[in-house]
């Protein structure tokens, strides 16, 4: 379900779109995003429920369904990763078996990379076995590996890029091209890279899914989760399964994670200064046998992870990337008497 926006910001920079995507004011004109804590809608006549039901008149349903505060952070998320479509969820992990369990079915094949988080793993390896569904676990770092167990009968792929905890990292752009070469669909955790340092979709996957519990929020606050892909898959597939299973977000999460967002890559930039940092300075420590980041040089996959994954600077003054620069969005409030002018 689709809000009546204030403002495209399709064409915005990418900072501003975390701030503003998918901003919907209501006549009450508040700051900042409302929170519609509300289960149900009301409906002018019998006639308008049926139409609305039945996909012929716009509007929401309920709040299994779509809600304007989750569909605020659904709209933002897709504009940040450049995705077409997004659905909220509960939890990252429900993002993760809603993007598996609405597209296979029993004898279906999956080729996955085995450096996995505990619960991914947990999915690929005990629960989709008891569907029928038959998973290869492989060395995602070898392209051979990927070559050899894809085949016609794989129906999609599963990776995360950098690996959780193991920081391994995936050939995400060679990997597709396998995958595809093969009509299987490519699926990414981008949990540990965030939208800011790596987007997969223009490396070629179909699918990204999201924890926004982790960098999205950043601060312990909430739980959450988001799948983002082409309209096309989201109508076939993730928005019948997710409307009917009920892995939907809350919406007071959706604005915490709304509110995460607004600061995230300020977050992100901090997080790889620091990485580097602490990395740097174990990598020295007598005590310490062996440092695994991908910022060092000795990291097994450090160049892939240059080329793939964005590279940030760290500014200061004049140069830093943060600092207002012709701004072309404000907005004037009224707060506490004083004016205050939000860019």
């Amino acid at each position: 379900m689709k809000n009546k926006i204030n403002k495209d910001y399709k064409n915005y920079k990418k900072q501003t779109q975390r701030v503003r995507g998918g901003l919907f004011r209501s006549e009450h004109g508040e700051t900042s995003e409302a929170i519609f804590m509300n289960s149900g809608y009301v409906f002018n006549s019998a006639e308008e429920a049926e139409a609305r039901f039945a996909g012929e008149l716009d509007g929401y349903l309920y709040s299994r369904y779509g809600n304007p505060t989750v569909t605020m952070f659904e709209e933002r998320m897709a504009l940040n990763e450049g995705a077409e479509a997004c659905f909220a969820t509960a939890s990252g992990m429900a993002g993760v078996f809603a993007s598996l369990m609405s597209y296979l079915k029993s004898g279906d094949e999956v080729v996955s990379s085995r450096a996995l988080f505990g619960s991914c793993y947990h999915i690929l390896d005990q629960i989709l076995p008891r569907y029928g569904i038959i998973t290869h676990l492989i060395d995602g770092t070898d392209l051979s590996q990927w070559e050899k167990h894809i085949t016609k009968k794989t129906k999609c792929i599963f990776l995360e890029s950098p690996s959780n905890p193991t920081m391994e990292i995936i050939d995400i752009e060679s990997v597709s091209k396998i995958a595809h070469h093969h009509n299987a669909l490519v699926i990414v955790d981008n949990i540990l890279a965030s939208p800011v340092l790596q987007k997969p979709l223009e490396l070629g996957a179909d699918i990204v899914v999201y924890s926004g519990t982790k960098h999205i929020d950043g601060q312990g606050r909430s739980i959450g989760g988001a799948i983002l892909s082409s309209k096309q898959h989201y109508e076939d597939f993730i928005k019948p399964f997710m409307r009917h299973t009920g892995p939907t977000l809350s919406p007071f999460n959706a604005w915490v994670l709304l509110k995460g967002l607004e600061t995230l890559q300020l977050r992100m930039v901090q997080h790889c200064h620091n990485a580097l940092q602490v990395a740097n300075y174990l990598s020295q420590h007598p005590k310490v046998e062996k440092i695994i980041y991908p910022g060092l040089e000795n990291h097994p996959q450090y160049s892939l992870a240059k080329k793939q994954m964005l590279k940030l600077k760290i500014y200061t003054g004049d140069n830093h990337p943060h600092k207002s620069q012709n701004p072309k969005v404000i907005t004037f409030s009224q707060m506490n008497k004083r004016n205050s002018i939000k860019l």
